[in-house]
């Protein structure tokens, strides 16, 4: 999804899955990605928040993005084969105020435990279901179906989840997003949505990181 238009398609979910597992990091590292083409140097270093000795990188991301929806798979399996020195983070965007309850209640969601078990649950009730949660209304009504408690998911949606939602926004704004899915890389790269391409530049730009 771009800042301003839905304007990039992807193909099929399986079609991705396939073309991805044959993108291994080797071969990443022989296509040689062009920078400015395949991916940004940042101006300014990003602050991280992966400790000393890892490589951040960071998914930027909208519930209400059908792209992502469909890069999800593609991530989970990813994420999956890291090496222990890679830390993968979640970041909800913030195109507009609109997208700020989405982005509150992924960091509730986060903030409570339960990312693996709803996250994807989310994507597919917007985009399977035809449930748009947008607002805080709609979004307490569904967390509640699925076994929440009301009261404590309120309270980090209208507490805590707030200002991490702020800070996600701020971060988003330093690597300049323009649209999602996309990734950074160590607080000096960004990789816009390319598909399962996406990933194997990111595999080739973490073998950049590691050489200093």
């Amino acid at each position: 999804m771009q800042r301003r238009e839905f304007s990039r398609s992807l193909i099929s979910v399986g079609a991705l899955a396939s073309a991805s597992a044959a993108m291994s990091p080797a071969w990443a590292q022989r296509i040689g990605f062009k920078e400015g083409t395949d991916y940004q140097r940042l101006s300014a270093a990003v602050p991280v928040a992966a400790p000393a000795g890892q490589i951040e990188v960071v998914e930027f991301f909208a519930y209400s993005c059908i792209h992502c929806h469909r890069f999800e798979p593609l991530l989970e399996t990813w994420m999956e084969k890291l090496p222990a020195d890679v830390k993968v983070r979640r970041n909800p965007v913030a195109f507009s105020p609109a997208f700020q309850p989405m982005q509150r209640l992924y960091f509730s969601l986060e903030s409570m435990g339960l990312v693996d078990k709803l996250h994807a649950k989310v994507f597919h009730a917007f985009h399977e279901e035809n449930q748009k949660l947008v607002t805080p209304e709609l979004i307490t009504a569904w967390v509640e179906k699925q076994g929440v408690n009301r009261e404590q998911f309120l309270s980090f949606f209208n507490g805590t989840a707030v200002k991490m939602a702020a800070a996600a926004t701020q971060l988003q704004d330093a690597y300049k997003v323009e649209g999602t899915p996309s990734l950074g890389v160590a607080g000096r790269f960004y990789v816009g949505g390319q598909g399962p391409k996406t990933l194997v530049v990111a595999d080739s730009l973490i073998a950049q990181v590691r050489k200093g």
